[in-house]
């Protein structure tokens, strides 16, 4: 059962009744806003930054080795 042409007429005169015109915009700017910024968000993943690629143990990696060892006491 599909809602008629006056059911959503009704829903809709309700909603901006208790919302006013201005929260709804208000509202839908900020939903504007949200996908703009998932959407930067999603550009941006998709390029390849240069420490993703880069292995460790290559030349020029500042990487130290932390192995634990025995620590000697200055007696």
């Amino acid at each position: 059962m599909a809602p008629s042409i006056w059911q959503i007429l009704i829903v809709a005169v309700l909603v901006v009744l208790l919302f006013g015109r201005g929260k709804i915009s208000g509202v839908m700017g900020d939903v504007a806003k949200g996908i703009k910024s998932f959407k930067k968000g999603m550009q941006d993943d998709d390029t390849p930054s240069s420490t993703a690629t880069k292995r460790v143990g290559e030349p020029g990696d500042d990487a130290r080795d932390v192995t634990p060892t025995a620590e000697k006491k200055d007696a």
